[in-house]
């Protein structure tokens, strides 16, 4: 009777697999020109307000400078704060933020925590403004310290939610510092993504991360780069992976510490068999990250539901609370960075973090006022292709489906949220020339561990490096 049932969940299997092998044909053959390479045609929507005006395309210098106003009603909000609910007895990060625990992180903040202090500490790396498509758009750009008799590689760097640009504060001057055994060092561009921080929001509904990778493409060119490499984690991961489908002429090479997609029919079927018989198709390795990424939807997803659909309710509490913010935001540096933390006390934070970096992240979103905006990424991901799948527009943008032949790289820290095995990351990428895994690292790693995800860096370039000089 098991080998009846087995036979026809494997059938079930290779059925959809053809199903959507001819659905694949049928939807891209728009999108795929008779080499396999992405052709879709991207127009420079209008995301600012109103009709589209003449705009100032310079690139501006920058500084975060916060009127005193708003720190001074930042702390009376903290004063003020209600008293909070105290934990059920035993219980440490399991019903999420453990209160005693956020009190102890506030205690901190109205006491301890110098935003001018880290504000100059912020500005400590040359920051711009430039309008791409009517956004504002902020960003980080450091040039290589020494580059006499180096190659110079222009490296764009994009952080997730709800990270920021303070993610790569610590890295940036790791990669900015040529190596000894190195003849290449890294030009960093890193800017806040569209409605995160200091970067403004779309005025219109629709910018998902396919067409913020053109933003941030143009971005590039604004800045001078033709070409270049793209780097990133969380939704920056998938910008990244949507860049390399996308401009496969312009994207020199890719690396991702958090490389995710789903609907690539191969990988459906290399998952599907992985978990219907994991003896026989998955390494012990592999079965540990299949358990792990199982803690994700179980335990870990709750917020992704809450901005897939109503983004603007969840954002007007957090908005209005700091106190609120910190605890949204901060629970994530918890069990984002090791799923065991769950059931500590302290959460694991002072392992990797301290309490000023962690505030330094939640300071960007709130005086910045970008919490709302930087939630309706997920709508516009999630919600939106859900309720309109059968727009023309939402066909025309499934690419995950679309392999990428640019050089990528694929880094999985050991407590990362989701982890895909190497032969599945292979059925979109086939042009794989790295693939670790490290140790003591999590979701945030240029945030926990700047020095492992610098080292990978390092590695994987020199990778694509070698692999030019060959194929020209």
């Amino acid at each position: 009777m098991r080998s009846f049932k087995l036979h026809h969940v494997l059938c079930g299997v290779c059925l959809n697999f053809s199903n959507n092998s001819r659905l694949y044909w049928i939807q891209n053959q728009e999108i795929l020109s008779n080499t396999g390479k992405a052709t879709i045609q991207l127009q420079d929507e209008w995301w600012g307000p109103g009709e589209q005006t003449p705009v100032d395309t310079s690139i501006r210098p920058f500084k975060i400078e916060i009127e005193q106003k708003v720190l001074d009603d930042l702390q009376q909000r903290l004063i003020n704060a209600r008293p909070f609910t105290p934990p059920l007895e035993n219980i440490q990060q399991q019903y999420g933020m453990n209160t005693k625990l956020l009190s102890e992180i506030v205690e901190f903040w109205k006491t301890k925590y110098d935003w001018r202090q880290r504000e100059t500490f912020l500005n400590q790396f040359p920051q711009y403004k430039t309008n791409i498509q009517g956004l504002d758009i902020h960003f980080v750009h450091v040039k290589p310290t020494k580059a006499d008799g180096l190659k110079v590689i222009p490296l764009l760097l994009l952080h997730g939610w709800p990270g920021s640009v303070r993610e790569f504060y610590e890295m940036i001057p790791l990669l900015t510092e040529p190596q000894p055994d190195r003849d290449f060092v890294f030009e960093v561009v890193a800017p806040s993504l569209p409605g995160f921080g200091f970067s403004s929001a779309a005025c219109k509904p629709g910018l998902n991360p396919v067409k913020i990778g053109l933003v941030l493409k143009n971005l590039m060119h604004r800045i001078g780069f033709e070409k270049f490499y793209v780097q990133g984690g969380d939704w920056g991961g998938i910008i990244t992976s949507n860049m390399a489908t996308l401009f496969p002429e312009e994207i020199l090479g890719v690396h991702m510490n958090f490389c995710l997609f789903r609907d690539q029919p191969v990988a459906k079927i290399i998952l599907a068999l992985q978990h219907l018989l994991p003896s026989l198709f998955a390494s012990a390795e592999d079965r540990r990250k299949m358990a792990q990424s199982m803690i994700y939807p179980t335990r870990e997803d709750g917020y992704f539901r809450i901005q897939s659909t109503k983004p603007d309710t969840v954002g007007v509490g957090l908005n209005d609370s700091p106190v609120g913010l910190a605890a949204y935001i901060i629970e994530k540096f918890t069990t984002w960075t090791n799923p065991n933390w769950v059931n500590r006390a302290d959460g694991g934070l002072l392992e990797k973090f301290d309490y000023a970096k962690l505030l330094d992240n939640v300071m960007i979103y709130w005086v910045s006022n970008s919490i709302t905006t930087s939630c309706r990424i997920y709508y516009e991901t999630s919600c939106r292709i859900y309720y309109e799948q059968n727009t023309e527009e939402t066909r025309k943008y499934r690419i995950d489906k679309i392999p990428v032949s640019v050089p990528t790289g694929v880094t999985n820290f050991e407590s990362e949220l989701f982890l895909l095995p190497e032969k599945v990351i292979r059925c979109k990428f086939h042009n794989l020339l790295h693939y670790n895994d490290v140790l003591n690292g999590g979701h945030f790693a240029a945030f926990e561990v700047p020095d492992a995800l610098a080292k990978e860096l390092w590695i994987t370039f020199d990778k694509f490096l070698n692999y030019s000089k060959q194929h020209g």
